[in-house]
């Protein structure tokens, strides 16, 4: 199954933090994906300190499409809002939709996946 990793886990491994071993086996297992909001994320500081061949290295994952379905959006934070999940920004409400889209796992240290699991039971990779 693919993995979407998110932003949270790849500044981790820039900085070869404790999570490092598992982004380093999901790349050798080749299954990890990435769209353009976590690139968005990653890409401008990458560029300001000149890592033009992690940028490069980034853009060589295979990059999934987004399909933005805005009502669906809607619903993922009403839904949030009942169970109590308050502050999920419209970003990590999109990566969800789209891992729930495309049926695969989130990889993320954001607290905000673990709160989008409860309320929408998307696929976390622990």
């Amino acid at each position: 199954m693919d993995v979407l990793v998110d932003t949270s886990i790849w500044i981790d491994y820039f900085r070869e933090g404790k999570n490092s071993k598992d982004l380093d086996y999901l790349i050798d297992e080749n299954v990890i994906i990435i769209n353009d909001i976590i690139l968005a994320e990653l890409v401008p500081y990458l560029k300001i300190k000149k890592q033009l061949k992690v940028i490069n290295l980034l853009h060589e994952i295979n990059r999934v499409p987004l399909n933005i379905q805005w009502d669906e959006i809607i619903d993922f934070q009403i839904k949030c809002l009942k169970c109590g999940a308050n502050g999920v920004g419209i970003p990590d409400l999109i990566i969800a939709q789209n891992a729930k889209q495309l049926g695969c796992k989130i990889y993320s240290l954001d607290k905000h996946f673990r709160l989008l699991n409860q309320a929408l039971k998307i696929k976390l990779y622990m």
